[in-house]
Parts: C-alpha cells; structure tokens; sequence
C-alpha cells in the first residue's frame, strides 16, 4: 500500500491514542489498519487473532493461493494490493455460477460452491452473514479445510452464533466479536496481511535475498 504524508500523521494518532494492548507487532499491524480505516477504536477490543492465523494466512498468501471472497466490495478493495504483490487469484462469491437455490442466498451459496472448488484457500467473508454460516458448516463437516478464514460481518441476527462456531474451529481464522463489522474491515485486514507477508516473503520471491 501506498502511503501519504496524512496516512503518516493518522496513523501517528492511532498509535498515541491505542494506549496499552497485548499485540504481537504483526497483529498490532492489523489492528491499527482496520481503526485507520473505520476511525472506530472499538475494534481494538473485538479483533481477535486464532493461533498462527498470520503465518497461516501469510504462507498461503506467498503460495499464491486463491482468495475468496463474500462481496465484491471486499474484492475491490483488495484487488490492487494483491495484484502489486503475490497476484495471487480473487474469486467472488456473487459472480460464482450456480444453479438458483431458495433455501441460500446467493453470496452462501456462491461461497459454498468456490469453497468446494478450492477448499484450501483464503476466505474473506466481510458482510454477508449467511456467507459465514455456509463456510463454517462446510468446516464442521470436514468438507474443506482454509488456510485462513476471515470473519467480519455485521448483524443481529445470528451472526454471533457464526462467529463463536468459527472460533470454535481449528481453522486459522481472524474475526470480528458481536454484531459489528463490515466489508470494510474485512478488507483493511486482508491489506495489512498483504503488507506483512510481503515484508516477509517478497524480496525473497523477487530474488533479492
């Protein structure tokens, strides 16, 4: 990501306001991504990080492993980072052909049908609720098994259940607590994994180590 001179000082006031915290520097990393980008310190208390989520995740970035996605809002705003980086492929739930289903929206059953086609991607569900139900069903049922799984949907209705089934998984995963969240979020996270794991692995994938 490109940086201004108002990012700097933005950012400068995330970390004086932050005050204490138990963050690794990476996950700290994520977390001043999503305030940046939501102006909602909030968030500090609802992000949480499954063990070994950034290196899971990270890995599977440098593998180039395909990333899907709920919305095509998150599938934007990730795009350019990604194509700038590790190129890895962006599938979104919303443009997966599939035959019509009323019991499922078309973001779950979009997501569900990409899950099965690459069943150890990156998921990035960051508004659609029924999305994440449909996900994490599939991982109870051992059908698929992530790299990492990103949970930041908004809600008030069942939502929360998904999100504590996640946490519940032994998939990596980052998620959101409650009902807040958005696509937004999702893809701050995403973009600041991208950061992190090409800090990492970049220069070695481009020969310059």
């Amino acid at each position: 990501m490109e940086w201004h001179a108002t990012d700097a000082q933005s950012l400068a006031i995330i970390d004086r306001e932050m005050g204490d915290h138990v963050f690794s520097p990476a996950e700290y990393e994520i977390v001043r991504r999503v305030i940046y980008a939501t102006a909602d310190f909030e968030y500090k208390s609802l992000i949480r990080f499954s063990e070994l989520a950034l290196q899971s995740g990270a890995a599977a970035l440098a593998a180039r492993s395909t990333i899907v996605v709920d919305v095509p809002m998150v599938q934007v705003g990730i795009t350019t980072n990604i194509q700038n980086t590790f190129a890895n492929p962006v599938y979104c739930s919303m443009d997966a052909l599939t035959r019509p289903q009323k019991e499922k929206t078309q973001a779950a059953w979009g997501i569900e049908t990409l899950a099965r086609r690459y069943p150890e991607g990156i998921f990035v569900v960051g508004q659609a609720q029924t999305a994440l139900i449909s996900l994490v069903e599939l991982i109870e049922s051992e059908e698929i098994r992530p790299a990492l799984v990103i949970g930041t949907p908004s809600g008030f209705v069942d939502v929360e259940v998904a999100k504590e089934r996640l946490a519940d998984s032994l998939i990596p995963h980052i998620r959101i607590e409650g009902r807040k969240g958005s696509a937004v979020v999702a893809a701050a996270i995403v973009n600041g994994l991208v950061d992190l794991a090409w800090q990492a692995y970049g220069r070695e994938r481009n020969g310059l180590i």
